[in-house]
């Protein structure tokens, strides 16, 4: 697999880019987001490897511009930027995975993976959703849970379809504001976490492993496959 790293700072970029080779990826660099925009346009990656301080433009940007320009694989946001606003924000505008520096090899490595494994797995029936033991049939709304049928609301199925299409990803409440509920301006209001805890409640019932995680002051996670 062919994987794009666009990161300024020498020493970083050289030991990422010999960790990913030994791992058997082809990596390319890019210093800079101009680099990056020129190789994007002349090769297909499976994956890219982002930092957001690159020195003639935002990485958060360069992410933009790449997705406006059909980039869809899946990009590792590498940033100092260790806020919650500042991950909230990377997430929400194109990144996938957020890893603040310093950080471990082997976690890039592990993230990276994980990454291009969800994006090279097409689904096996395009009219189902399966998470674990957890299956959504589209055609007829129906969700169940091993052997039992849960018994959602309309509002609850269409937040479970979305956490079910981005699983082991992390959806921030703007992001379920805005794709379940319409909401482009985000109000003061706790209708995500109030709908979070009744789906858990039906989902997640005792003696079952539990398949949403909460992220304090991020969002959700549910569990991947």
């Amino acid at each position: 697999m062919r994987l794009l790293l666009v990161e300024d700072e020498p020493e970083i970029q050289s030991f990422v880019k010999q960790s990913l080779v030994e791992a058997g990826y082809e990596v390319h660099t890019a210093e800079d987001g101009t680099t990056a925009i020129q190789l994007a346009s002349k090769h297909v990656y499976h994956g890219l490897i982002v930092d957001l301080g690159l020195p003639d433009q935002d990485g958060i940007e360069l992410i933009l511009q790449l997705r406006r320009s059909g980039v869809t694989s899946p990009v590792l946001i590498l940033s100092a930027r260790r806020s919650v606003d500042d991950r909230v924000k990377g997430l929400e505008l194109g990144g996938d995975d957020y890893l603040t520096k310093p950080f471990a090899l082997a976690e890039l490595l592990a993230r990276m993976r994980n990454l291009l494994r969800r994006n090279s797995s097409p689904p096996e029936d395009p009219t189902r959703l399966r998470i674990c033991d957890l299956e959504l049939d589209m055609l007829k709304r129906r969700a169940t849970r091993g052997d039992e049928v849960l018994n959602l609301s309309p509002q609850e199925f269409v937040l479970l379809e979305y956490l079910c299409r981005h699983a082991g990803r992390v959806v921030t409440r703007s992001m379920l504001l805005k794709e379940v509920w319409g909401m482009r301006i985000q109000p003061d209001t706790n209708v995500v976490d109030v709908h979070i805890y009744r789906l858990r409640g039906k989902i997640d019932t005792v003696g079952r492993e539990p398949l949403i995680k909460t992220l304090r002051g991020i969002g959700y996670v549910l569990k991947g496959t």
